[in-house]
């Protein structure tokens, strides 16, 4: 996602962009032998090509996407229309520009798309580049990381305290007087969302003393990954009395599986979900889960780029406080024994049998 302007004055002081013609003249051949480099075409030696390319490098030139593309008969884009909530850029004089991630184009590929495209500034949702890759880029251009704790800080971040917030549903099912609390992960990597949901869960098992109880299941962010940690517990003699999982759709995948087992939710297993997305709102779901206003996060990150393209110069981390909403899949905690309890169980289907809607507590 990238801010592109739309109209008022531009960055304050912002340097000119290399032009094909300083790489040339940098180079010492013509402006068609670098482009004939820089495409690829057979043509320049060996010697020449390494030239062309070690000053475009040194000068940071990157060619125009939207001029070359211009000069084709064929663009190769396909126009799609999607709603990004982007009325903050739009607020601040800017359009946004979007290059998806999918299972052939990584995180580098879709920067590198944003890049050619000449945006003014990059605001990156959740990366899970190095760091120092995150340092590169700042040192191009203004860029701001929504959801991704850095440290140190080389550039804006914009993220909910997500340690705080998983805390939070702790809290809510301690307070209920659950115990056997198992968290689903969201996958590995330092210094990603995933890394301060765990650490939020064992740091708040430990506050309410809860310690001896802390599980951690592998999982990602994906409703696959609920459904895997939902078997993984049906296999065992006993089911925890709830589960907190990294995000709603993980939490989605594991209803679906516990009720497909027939097992009560919330009567005999609680859940919560993150993230309060539209799903988790859905009538037949009603997820409690903790909200982290994905609206105020994109309009400070939307902000601080505009601060940095218009002269602001060190870096600044915006913390959002997270909130718990309450919802129909979470109640107090069972009071027989777990082998008792799952003994009473209708007896558990398999994934592909009919779905039960999960149970809700009265009023």
């Amino acid at each position: 996602m990238t801010g592109q302007p739309t109209g008022g004055p531009g960055p304050a002081d912002a340097p000119r962009r290399p032009r094909l013609t300083d790489v040339a003249s940098g180079a010492g051949v013509s402006t068609g032998t670098v482009s004939l480099v820089l495409r690829g075409e057979p043509g320049p030696s060996t010697e020449t090509r390494r030239r062309v390319l070690e000053t475009a490098a040194a000068l940071g030139y990157r060619p125009d996407r939207t001029a070359s593309l211009l000069a084709r008969r064929r663009s190769r884009l396909l126009g799609v229309l999607v709603d990004p909530h982007d009325a903050a850029a739009q607020a601040a004089g800017y359009d946004i520009v979007l290059s998806p991630l999918t299972r052939v184009r990584d995180e580098s590929r879709a920067i590198e798309t944003l890049l050619d495209f000449r945006s003014e500034a990059l605001i990156l949702l959740g990366p899970g580049i190095p760091a120092a890759r995150l340092a590169q880029l700042a040192e191009q251009l203004p860029a701001v990381v929504v959801g991704r704790r850095l440290s140190p800080l080389v550039t804006d971040v914009v993220r909910a305290a997500d340690a705080a917030g998983i805390g939070q549903a702790v809290d809510h099912l301690a307070d209920l007087g659950h115990q056997q609390i198992v968290f689903v992960d969201g996958g590995r990597g330092p210094g990603t969302i995933a890394t301060d949901r765990r650490r939020g869960y064992r740091t708040a098992m430990r506050r309410r003393d809860l310690e001896r109880f802390v599980r951690v299941l592998p999982g990602d962010h994906t409703e696959i990954a609920g459904i895997a940690a939902a078997e993984c517990l049906l296999r065992e003699a006993d089911l925890p009395t709830a589960v907190i999982t990294y995000n709603d759709r993980c939490a989605v995948g594991l209803l679906d599986a516990l009720t497909r087992a027939g097992v009560p939710v919330p009567g005999h297993v609680s859940v919560v979900g993150y993230d309060d997305s539209p799903q988790s709102r859905w009538a037949h779901i009603e997820l409690t889960t903790v909200q982290q206003n994905a609206r105020q996060q994109a309009e400070h990150a939307v902000t601080a780029a505009h601060q940095r393209l218009n002269g602001r110069a060190e870096p600044r981390e915006i913390l959002l406080a997270p909130q718990l909403v309450v919802r129909s899949t979470t109640s107090v905690a069972r009071t027989r024994p777990a082998d008792a309890a799952s003994s009473s169980l209708p007896a558990r289907g398999a994934h592909g049998s009919t779905p039960v809607p999960h149970s809700r507590p009265p009023g």
